[in-house]
């Protein structure tokens, strides 16, 4: 078996193991970062709204209490405060590097002022990840899929790594997950195919802590492919209508069509049902083309014409806020194990993810994650990899089916126990795969996974809160609280414990 030694082992190649993995670097850290598709991967290049960053001192304050707001009740505010208080210093740092930020921000959904700084109009994720790749001194491995982590007396200590020249083992002092979230378990979604909860499922195994699975949102303004109508549209004068031409926002939220996003997919959702469609009217915009380019693009694609016409949208799976669960510092609580991003429940989004809070967290939290990691770093003898979930692919379009009718916008506890016992009766298998051919089936088995402790997690949650709303227990409950899985055991867990 082929072995690869390093200090820091980064899994995942977006914004927070890429700004984790500079972080180790220049620290003069041996770092080995692997990406499982080819540059430039991850959900990040796939962001078109920007980086939030509060506007000055004063704006701080303001900024917190919009996530607060949004994240209904989850948010660990002392997380929350740390990270935005934290937040210039990065925002200097990027501009030092020559990272081409417009100088006006922009406002989006749930933000009180613009204060949201983009790149290039609407491709603010692609640009970030570009910036930061090429300041990278090490190599990036394409190609290269964590099958599982290396384990020893409780401690992780690398990976079991299936990679294009066959499988091979990677020891390193301690890991980073930065593998985002797990958007393909459902039918429709913006997120790549790349994004099958891998990290989640390899922490879990281990012995870490998953918390909040079912807080996914849904992103209310995608394509029939899709593909993101950016939020920053609405921001700049975007309006939804019904089938019948209606503005319709202004009845569900003061806040229109800038309401937070739970809100506003709630309200897509149910115009639909009740109209027959929704639509999104860009002309508003002015020089839409210039402003927005990719959206246009991939409206054009579809045959459609936002520049003559509304364009037709609906709610797709977006981003998970729920993960492995972290302290501030991104550690997992299991010896040698970090986590940054969408992969990770660092305490920030609470039960709904402020617009363009992500890729400040991937910025904050994987340096942060990095640099703890660095202070913890250990070689133990004798670590093994742990076997890996394995199920056909060709059950995959049931599998987000079922997830796509249970757990989507609107959840029912009949709906959810229905699918529940479907994702019981799935032959999940357990193995080493030796190939990276079996990536389909290791996908597979990671999101029949974290179906299953999904689903669990929404029938446990008996209220309606942030991304997660019940028919059948439509209001929030007295108190606010997490939900966590480690090994069979689920259990409630008050804000702040």
């Amino acid at each position: 078996m082929r072995t690869l030694t390093a200090d820091l082992l980064v899994l995942g190649a977006g914004v927070a193991g890429v700004y984790g993995a500079l972080a180790a670097e220049a620290r003069g850290a041996r770092v080995l970062l692997l990406s499982k598709d080819p540059l430039p991967s991850g959900s990040t290049p796939w962001a078109q709204g920007g980086v939030a960053f509060p506007l000055d001192e004063a704006d701080l304050e303001a900024h917190l209490q919009d996530t607060l707001r949004a994240g209904r009740g989850l948010v660990e505010e002392g997380v929350a405060r740390s990270i935005l208080e934290e937040a210039p210093r990065h925002l200097e740092r990027l501009l030092a590097w020559g990272l081409p930020f417009h100088p006006e921000p922009t406002r989006e959904g749930g933000h009180s002022r613009p204060r949201v700084r983009h790149l290039g109009g609407d491709r603010s994720g692609l640009l970030l990840l570009q910036g930061l790749l090429a300041r990278l001194r090490g190599p990036v491995l394409e190609g290269h899929l964590a099958a599982s982590l290396l384990v020893a007396g409780g401690r992780v200590a690398g990976a079991y790594v299936l990679s294009p020249e066959g499988p091979l083992w990677v020891r390193s002092g301690a890991v980073l997950l930065a593998t985002g979230g797990l958007g393909r378990l459902f039918p429709v979604t913006t997120n790549p195919p790349g994004a099958t909860g891998d990290g989640m499922v390899l922490a879990w195994r281990a012995g870490a802590t998953l918390r909040d699975l079912e807080f996914v949102q849904f992103h209310p303004t995608a394509l029939p492919d899709g593909s993101l109508v950016s939020e920053a549209c609405r921001g700049e004068g975007a309006v939804l209508r019904n089938a019948r031409g209606e503005r319709f926002m202004p009845r569900y939220d003061p806040q229109g069509e800038l309401a937070p996003r739970d809100v506003v997919a709630r309200a897509v959702f149910a115009e639909g049902q009740a109209t027959g469609g929704v639509y999104l009217d860009l002309r508003p915009i002015p020089r839409l083309e210039e402003r927005f380019p990719s959206v246009v693009a991939q409206a054009r694609a579809l045959g459609l014409d936002p520049l003559r016409e509304p364009l037709p949208v609906a709610p797709a799976a977006h981003y998970a806020m729920g993960g492995v669960r972290t302290d501030p510092r991104g550690f997992t609580g299991l010896p040698g194990l970090f986590a940054a991003g969408e992969v990770a429940s660092s305490g920030l989004h609470g039960a709904n993810r402020l617009a363009s809070n992500s890729l400040l967290e991937g910025l904050v939290l994987g340096e942060r994650a990095a640099l703890a990691a660095l202070e913890d770093l250990a070689f133990p003898l004798g670590a093994e990899p742990l076997p890996a979930p394995l199920l056909d692919p060709g059950l995959l379009p049931a599998l987000r089916a079922r997830m796509g009718e249970a757990a989507g916008v609107v959840r029912r506890g009949e709906g959810l126990r229905e699918a529940l016992a479907w994702v019981q009766g799935l032959p999940l298998e357990e193995g080493l795969p030796g190939a990276l051919e079996a990536r389909p089936r290791l996908e597979a088995g990671h999101l029949a996974l974290l179906a299953r402790l999904l689903l669990e997690m929404a029938l446990l949650r008996e209220e309606s809160r942030g991304a997660h709303f019940r028919q059948d227990f439509p209001q929030p409950g007295p108190e606010a609280y997490h939900l966590e899985a480690q090994g069979t055991s689920l259990r409630k867990v008050p804000v702040g414990v």
